[in-house]
Parts: C-alpha cells; structure tokens; sequence
C-alpha cells in the first residue's frame, strides 16, 4: 500500500478535504461508484489517489494504468479489464485506480480500431456494476481532448460513468512555496521562509511536477560549482567519517579573490575533504530560470471549459 499521507499533499485544499470526507464516509455511507480526478499534467493527481489509498485502509487498493490494461493480442484486453474488476469484488471492499485513464474515456469513433471499441465496450459495461459489490473506481486523466470530445453524448462517452468529475488545478502560490520546502527536504539550505515565499510568488503557471524539475536543477548547482571551480578554501564542518566530529581542513568552492583561496581544481580535492556548497536562494532562481513550465494557456482554457459544464473545482 502506498505510504502517502494527507499531510504530504500540498494543495489543492479543497480536492485535498473532498477526498479525505471521501475516504472516511465511504466507511459508513454506500460511496460514490466513480470519481475522476482530472486537470493539467503533474498536477498531482496520482499522489492524491496515493493518498486515499493509504488513508482507507479498511479497503483494498487495486492500482494500473490504462496502458497495463492494454495488449496486442486479440480479446487480450477485454480480459484483463474484467479481471480487474473480478478481482476488486473478491476483495472487497476496494477502489480501482486507474492512472491516465483518459484514454479508455473517449467517445467511440468510426475512426478507431475495432479492438479499442471493445476495450471502452467491456470498460463501460464494468463501470455500470460498480457500486453494486462495495467497490469504487478512482481515475486520473490529463488528456483535454479525450476528457472533452463528444460530450454531447454522454450515453457514448464513459466519462461520464463516474458520478464525481474533480478538476485538479495548476497549484497556487501557497501551495507551490509548501511543494519547494517538501522537494528540498533535509538537504542543507540557506532559504529563508521569505525566500520559499518568493519562489511560489515567482513560479505562477508552473506545475507541481515542473517545481519537481526546479529542484531538482537547484541540486545540481552545487555539482557544477565544484566541478567548475578554480580555487578552493579551507572551512570548519563535520567529518565524513564522523559526522559527530567537527574538523577544520575541509575544502569548499570560492572565489580567486576569497580570502584563503588555493588555486587548485576539483580533481586535486581529496574525496573525505571535499565539501559541497549548500543549495542558495540564487541556486534556484537559476533553476527556475532553466526550467519552463509545461502547461500552456490554451490547455488550461480547454480543462476548465469542460469543468464548467461537466465537473467541480478541486
């Protein structure tokens, strides 16, 4: 089961709440028979599912992505969509997630192969049992062309079998400085709280995946400074060996002009002397700088479109 806690999902609040009543009423109350998170990718929705499932340990957690549920062979995959299910009533009580799960959610189409008509055929016919046995499909979709063709005809379009259409949106300020602090974690830093402000003030439009990326260019920087470095100086911290032990001969990246500097590169730095430089504020505002986000505003037009006619806000 994953280990994923209400408390490591920063934002959205209100899919955040949705979600937690969700898992704690369904313990008492017949629960909804579908709930399709869906919204711009990495957004966070498969970490909410993670989430849920962690939380509702009274239910077994059945997790695929529709793309496990898909084979070459002939009937293949009709097949193991009925497994699917089978084994979640066998179980029971349970929730199915289904990860990207938009693409057993379009309308069928003459323009499509006669194996994925029947694919989305045994799919909708599963989803009209669900409920009935004490089991729940939870999905997760990004896809704003699958989520939004022929919605005019919902009796074609299995979106429409879940009862709840969540709209996961791109992350506020708040909740993107909170993803910054939980990305950086215990690796030493020299932010201020006023800095982790700055950054989610500086990132509007970014994903919650795309701040993963940030981060994980900031923890370069200190990599490349020592790999670029022309001179080094002497400080005072803890010993490799023993991190107890406080030793003063330890080597760390300066300046030419820095008072103590020796002229010598990375190479020269014997490995138990060498330390890095801590992750700075200006190590990621570069990183933001490299890092661009992916969601376009055209995307998020289309997302939200279908959310007014179709869905709630997370």
């Amino acid at each position: 089961s994953p280990n994923v806690r209400w408390e490591d999902v920063a934002g959205p609040g209100n899919c955040q709440r949705f979600s937690q009543r969700s898992s704690d009423l369904t313990r008492k109350r017949k629960p909804w028979k579908g709930i399709l998170l869906f919204g711009p990718p990495g957004t966070g929705k498969s970490f909410l599912a993670k989430a849920v499932a962690t939380e509702a340990n009274n239910s077994k957690f059945f997790t695929v992505s529709s793309a496990d549920l898909m084979s070459k062979w002939l009937g293949e995959s009709e097949k193991l969509v009925k497994t699917l299910f089978k084994l979640a009533r066998e179980y029971k009580p349970a929730i199915i997630f289904i990860d990207e799960v938009d693409a057993l959610c379009g309308s069928r189409n003459d323009n499509e192969s006669e194996s994925a008509r029947r694919i989305k055929t045994e799919f909708l016919v599963q989803m009209q049992g669900v409920g009935n046995d004490n089991d729940g499909v939870l999905g997760a979709g990004s896809n704003k062309y699958s989520l939004g063709s022929g919605c005019g005809h919902p009796k074609k379009v299995t979106v429409f079998q879940f009862e709840k259409r969540i709209y996961i949106p791109l992350p506020e300020a708040p909740a993107r400085t909170e993803m910054f602090k939980l990305h950086l974690g215990a690796t030493p830093h020299s932010l201020t709280e006023q800095d982790f402000r700055e950054l989610g003030l500086r990132t509007e439009g970014y994903s919650g995946a795309d701040i993963s990326v940030v981060v994980r260019e900031a923890l370069m920087q200190p990599v490349r400074k020592v790999q670029t470095a022309t001179h080094f100086r002497k400080v005072r911290g803890p010993s490799r060996e023993d991190p107890n032990k406080i030793i003063d001969d330890l080597l760390t990246p300066c300046s030419p002009g820095a008072p103590g500097a020796i002229e010598m590169n990375w190479m020269d730095v014997p490995g138990d002397k060498l330390m890095e430089p801590i992750i700075s504020m200006s190590d990621m505002l570069m990183a933001i700088s490299n890092s661009k986000p992916t969601v376009n505003e055209e995307d998020l037009k289309k997302l939200q479109k279908f959310t007014e006619d179709f869905g709630i806000e997370g």
